[in-house]
């Protein structure tokens, strides 16, 4: 009788632990799904040569006067696989678009396969990127920059911050 007692005790206590385990792991892997899903939502857009005139600016239908055409500032990384400082600064922006969010766009255009945008904007160096605020005309800059002064320049050239 006593065996038995301490045989159900001990199948109670396993069960009792077996769920609370399962809880757990399902608890973990549900934030993880949450988290994984924010860090998703933000990030840098590629574009096509289509989507930069739909999404940023119609040079074609415009040829002589900028007019963005985005809902917020953005960010348009001219950039190539190949290219080593672009290799630098492309987790920079990733980790921007995720810190800024829904404040600003961040694209990237792949020069190598957009050979006709990277003509248009007249781009020599990589990376080279354009910062485009909502008024006023945009600015390009040459080079990698660190994430410090970035975020100066998406402050005061695009969010007009300081």
């Amino acid at each position: 009788m006593k065996m038995n007692k301490i045989f159900i005790t001990l199948l109670t206590l396993i069960t009792v632990i077996t769920a609370c385990n399962a809880e757990k792991k399902a608890n973990v892997s549900a934030n993880t799904a949450t988290q994984t899903e924010k860090k998703v939502k933000v990030k840098t857009i590629s574009l096509t040569k289509a989507e930069f005139l739909a999404k940023v600016a119609n040079y074609e239908k415009n040829p002589n006067e900028w007019k963005y055409l985005g809902d917020k500032p953005a960010i348009v990384d001219f950039y190539a696989t190949w290219c080593g400082p672009c290799k630098t600064i492309a987790p920079i922006l990733n980790q921007l678009a995720a810190e800024y969010g829904d404040e600003i766009y961040i694209y990237k255009v792949d020069t190598d396969k957009e050979k006709e945008l990277a003509s248009v904007f007249g781009i020599r160096s990589l990376p080279s990127l354009l910062f485009i605020p909502m008024e006023g005309k945009p600015q390009m800059t040459k080079g990698a920059m660190p994430k410090a002064e970035l975020k100066k320049a998406i402050d005061t050239v695009l969010l007009k911050k300081e």
